[in-house]
Formats: C-alpha cells, structure tokens, sequence
C-alpha cells in the first residue's frame, strides 16, 4: 500500500503506551512489556481503551491514525526473560496485530503498525550487533508481522545505526513497508554517540532507500530542535515525531518513581513550530509520558501549522 504520510496528509500517532498503562491505568508491566495484556480478558480490555480514544482524536480532527502494536518487548531476549518460547511470540504477535485489526474495522484512515523494539535497553546502547546479525535477529518478528496483515513496521527507540538497518532490511525481505525511528540524548546525539544525521544517512545509505521514513522519539523537543534545522535532504527524511512529554533525560526518567506528564499545550507549540519548518512533518504522536490530551493537543497545533 501507498502510506498516506509520504504525501502530506497529516496522521497522529498514539502516545506512552506503556507509561500510560502503568501510572494512570494500574497495570504491572514486567520488564515495560505491554504484550503480556493480550493473555487475559482484562488485559485485552484495557489495550482497547488505551487505542480508543487515539481513534476518536483522529475522527475528531479528520485526520488518519497510526497505531503500534504493544509488542515493542516482543522479540526473542525479552520474550524468553518473560517465559515466553518463539512459537507464543509468534502467536502474540500475531494477536497483536488482530486486536488492533478488530479496533479498525472498516476504518481506511486507520493504519496498523507493528512495534519492533530494541534487542536491548530503549536508553543505552551496549551489547551492539552488526547490520546483518540485527537483521537476523528481528526478522522472525517482522515477518510475522508481514504475514499478519500490518500495514507496516516501525522500530521505535533505535539507539544505534546497525540495529535499525537489521530491521529496515528485514522488513524488505518480508515487503512489508518500515519506520525506522531514533531516540536521542540532551545533546541530539543517539545514545551511541552517533550524530542523528550520521545515523539517517548510514541507514539510507546501506538499505538503498528502502526506509519508508525515519521519526525521533522518547525525546523531549528541547533535546533535538535545533539539530532538524535547515534544508538538507536528510531532514526531509525525518517525517515523524514522537517526543516525550517530560524535558528530563533518559538517566532521569530511568529513577522517576512519579509519572511526569509535562505540559501537553507548551509540547504541542513546539511540534507546531517544528511543522513550520519542517513541512516534510507528516506524522506526530507520543512517547514516555504522553496521552490522549497531549496529542490532541499536537494535532490541533500541527494542522494550524500546515496552513
């Protein structure tokens, strides 16, 4: 399928899932994993009302809608810490998929993503693998997507270059369309060390452009504003933000004990302005900290911006 977003109609994205289930919805998510919701009845019901009211804001506003699967632990390290064989990740990603299928109905505007998460820590880039063994590694998730009716795949919270390049090339050989999104320190530098526009580049360059786009999330706005300034090709490759709701750093959010939900208006002026500049910003949602409030909020600021 075309992808709406690579034509400049504007789509939100959903927020925190996982803060959101945790702090304000009471869940335990052992080890930040929210697929382990699609295994009873009460966890089901609660990912149904986490995605519904994303669903009503983009109804609200007119405008298309991006939801990722909770399966961003769903791979083979985290899985197997959780008691889970590759066939149950299969099956759960699987379901995952078919929930939010069930959610969508007969809704065009409604776009499924499959979440791919890092082999490691979302925060810290240790243990690094090379392209090809990323590739490796993530494909029996991807293609289980692929085989499952995802509209396309995004890995979120990529903190070097090689693993993100495994999961674009992966996804190719499963065709089936890919996200590739970084996260990035105070400083705008993925946690790597890797300047975000290195890290684009070399991603492009190794995957032939088969990237459908890149975003940056669980970062706040103040952390890499300034390094998505001018006109470079590269920039205009970064189609999606997913910015945390908190200013603090990664090291910080890693001890909060205390959810901290930012200020949603001021979050979303700086989206806004950041749509002002960068008119190839097509997709805008949230990560640690977000929630239906704060999107909106995006929404209303990024159409206005969009003239």
């Amino acid at each position: 399928m075309t992808l709406p977003q690579l034509s400049g109609s504007v789509l939100i994205a959903d927020g925190g899932m996982e803060t959101t289930l945790i702090f304000r919805d009471g869940f335990d998510l052992p080890h930040f994993a929210a697929f382990t919701l699609l295994d009873d009845e009460r966890g089901r019901a609660g990912l149904r009302a986490y995605y519904e009211p994303y669903l009503q804001v983009a109804r609200e506003h007119g405008v298309g809608v991006v939801l990722d699967t909770p399966t961003w632990r769903a791979n083979p390290d985290w899985g197997a810490l959780l008691g889970y064989s590759p066939e149950q990740l299969d099956d759960v990603n699987r379901r995952a998929v078919g929930l939010l299928d069930e959610l969508r109905g007969s809704d065009a505007n409604v776009l499924i993503s499959g979440c791919v998460g890092p082999r490691g820590d979302g925060y810290v880039a240790d243990e690094l693998m090379s392209a090809d063994e990323a590739e490796r590694y993530h494909s029996r998730q991807i293609g289980t997507f692929g085989g499952s009716g995802a509209d396309l795949v995004s890995a979120i919270t990529m903190t070097y270059a090689e693993e993100a390049i495994g999961v674009a090339r992966a996804a190719a050989a499963a065709g089936v369309p890919v996200v590739l999104s970084f996260t990035v320190e105070t400083d705008g530098r993925l946690p790597s060390g890797q300047p975000l526009r290195e890290a684009v580049e070399q991603a492009d360059a190794e995957t032939a452009g088969s990237v459908a786009y890149f975003m940056v999330n669980c970062a706040h706005p103040t952390h890499f504003d300034d390094v998505l300034a001018g006109d470079e090709p590269w920039v205009k490759r970064v189609r999606g933000l997913r910015p945390n709701a908190s200013t603090k750093s990664h090291a910080e959010l890693d001890e909060a004990e205390e959810l901290d939900a930012g200020d949603p208006v001021d979050l979303a002026a700086r989206l806004g302005e950041l749509r002002r500049r960068l008119p190839a910003l097509t997709v805008v949602g949230g990560c640690c900290g977000t929630d239906e409030r704060h999107i909106g909020e995006m929404c209303r600021a990024v159409l206005a911006a969009s003239g």
